[in-house]
């Protein structure tokens, strides 16, 4: 419910509004089906601007950090990355990762679109970086194509730091 409220009511409209974007080649999302959307990663927008121009929902694999947190702060991340359906991944290694990914593989064979960033993390300058080999692993497991997704300007948008 969250999801579709940030979606269509609280966070999409604005943005729409102040930053509007350029699609290209969304005609290759399938409509229904499993597949990953694995793009680049150079702001904590591209989580937001990706579902934005998505007929489909969009569940990501986000940083286990973003569930952990501690306070106020902390537990408001929680409940707004849970409330949206995101899912914890813990980037310690392949086999700390390993729950996340069979989650991943799960919601692929549901037909779920699955959001991730083949790095692991954002880029610090923009650059693409060597990616891990979970988006092959989940793709091959769960016998789904992998779209890949570019963002351009998040990072302008969003700097790495800034608070909004």
């Amino acid at each position: 419910m969250l999801y579709a409220l940030c979606k269509y009511v609280l966070i999409g409209p604005v943005l729409r509004l102040f930053f509007p974007c350029k699609v290209i080649g969304a005609e290759y999302i399938p409509d229904s089906g499993g597949a990953i959307l694995a793009g680049n990663h150079t702001a904590v927008a591209d989580s937001f601007f990706t579902p934005l121009h998505m007929k489909r929902r969009v569940t990501y694999l986000a940083k286990a950090e973003y569930f952990t947190g501690k306070g106020i702060k902390g537990r408001l991340k929680k409940w707004f990355f849970s409330a949206v359906g995101q899912v914890p991944i813990d980037r310690g290694g392949a086999s700390a990762a390993h729950a996340a990914l069979a989650t991943g593989v799960r919601l692929l064979k549901a037909g779920k679109l699955l959001g991730i960033y083949p790095e692991g993390t954002r880029s610090p300058d923009g650059r693409l970086y060597k990616g891990k080999t979970g988006v092959a692993r989940m793709a091959l497991e769960a016998g789904v194509p992998v779209i890949p997704v570019v963002m351009i300007g998040t990072d302008k948008v969003n700097p790495i730091g800034s608070k909004m």
